[in-house]
């Protein structure tokens, strides 16, 4: 089959994962929060970031691939441009928390509270004072809107001259030449300002800490996390009938990638760790100190899911070709890297919300935050308001897929993506 038909049960099935994500989030606001809404305002930030990250990974390793003139993607390659589409929801998710912060309706960032950034204040902090240059509201919210924009305006071009290369002959190439042309330009744009929105959205929750490995590391985390929901949507689709040249080749490059970039993940986790604790700076040893002390299950699991797990299943070159194992190991380190997002994000928020009721006072001190679940480990409306994001996110990407042809007909590359050889 080469249009993908996008079924009412399919559809029905995704709406009932929104919804039960909506009523995670209802739930959460309503019934299972503190006086500042920190666990909803934060289970939102926590999910927002990870799925449009993974629309942005899909879309820069599609331009990756344009760019090296790689040819063995073809075959999907509308799996990855569908996943880059979802920039422009991820855009309006990062605009609402961009706003919020704005117009201090959540407290997740400690620097967003102008309070403690005027000298002779009570509570002045002269460190943040000294970051308000680019940790203030302004930046974050025209950041956002520009460089989000500007991801999801590329991706449409990419995406507009591949289904024009399908619908003419295009004999000379010039639809290809210009997708390159936009490949080219959105790898060093989103490389860049993308370390800058990570800076903003993720790492500035701890305000006081940095790292200049950081980028790199949340790159990483969700790059696996896209490798890994693309092998279970080709596999799912290919279960339906679909992608029938996509084969074992493909999966087994795709599981090469996964057990490659895990490893990656890993030598980067590593490397900000025993540089942090080999130097033994008070100032940037905290952030792991906090984990360990009061995450520290979270804190290895987060190891075994995203290292070992695949590293030892992975190894064997067949498992890489079986379908069990390796959707199996997808999936695993589908949750281990959002995650791995919840340790980034938890407890510099659990911080800030306690530090801001103790400012407010009142009767925010009824409802410290942690007197609710959902910062020590994820619960149940964690694990549910990331499926409702989760469907969300395949709702769209299934959509984009419906609305042209599963497999292209005309890619300069098609054919040796069908004769696809390790």
């Amino acid at each position: 089959m080469t249009n993908f038909e996008f079924s009412g049960r399919q559809r029905t099935l995704l709406l009932s994962g929104i919804a039960l994500g909506v009523i995670c989030m209802a739930y959460t606001w309503f019934m299972a929060d503190d006086a500042l809404h920190s666990r909803f305002w934060s289970n939102f930030l926590h999910n927002s970031v990870f799925f449009t990250g993974i629309a942005l990974m899909a879309g820069f390793f599609l331009c990756a691939s344009i760019t090296a003139w790689a040819g063995w993607y073809v075959v999907f390659k509308r799996v990855w441009e569908a996943f880059g589409l979802f920039l422009i929801l991820g855009l309006v998710l990062m605009l609402i928390l961009a706003l919020g912060n704005y117009f201090h309706l959540h407290h997740l960032y400690h620097w967003a509270d102008e309070s403690i950034l005027v000298p002779g204040a009570d509570g002045y902090d002269k460190i943040l004072a000294g970051k308000k240059g680019f940790l203030n509201k302004n930046w974050y919210l025209g950041g956002t809107v520009i460089f989000v924009g500007i991801w999801y305006f590329i991706m449409t071009r990419v995406r507009a001259l591949s289904i024009k290369e399908d619908e003419g002959k295009d004999e000379d190439f010039s639809s290809h030449r210009k997708m390159r042309v936009w490949a080219v330009a959105y790898l060093p744009i989103a490389g860049f300002t993308s370390a800058a929105m990570v800076w903003l959205w993720i790492m500035s929750v701890d305000s006081h800490w940095y790292s200049t490995l950081f980028a790199w590391y949340t790159g990483a985390s969700w790059f696996v996390s896209m490798i890994a929901l693309t092998i279970l949507t080709i596999m799912y689709l290919k279960m339906r009938g679909y992608f029938a040249s996509v084969s074992t080749e493909h999966i087994h490059d795709l599981g090469k990638l996964l057990f490659a970039f895990s490893i990656f993940w890993t030598y980067l986790w590593f490397s900000q760790y025993m540089l942090i604790w080999y130097a033994n700076i008070g100032e940037e040893t905290i952030y792991f100190r906090e984990r360990l002390d009061n995450y520290k299950v979270l804190f290895y699991a987060n190891l075994v899911i995203n290292f070992a797990l695949p590293f030892l299943i992975l190894m064997r070159n067949d498992t890489k070709r079986k379908w069990g194992s390796l959707s199996f190991v997808a999936i695993i380190v589908f949750f281990g890297h959002w995650l791995d997002f919840f340790l980034m994000l938890k407890p510099g928020i659990l911080h800030t919300a306690h530090e801001a009721m103790a400012h407010g006072g009142g009767d925010h001190g009824h409802g410290a935050a942690h007197n609710v679940g959902g910062f020590a480990a994820p619960g149940f409306l964690e694990i549910g308001t990331m499926i409702g994001f989760l469907c969300l996110f395949l709702l769209f990407a299934y959509t984009a897929m419906s609305r042209t042809r599963l497999e292209p007909t005309n890619d300069p590359y098609l054919e040796e993506s069908l004769h696809h050889h390790v």
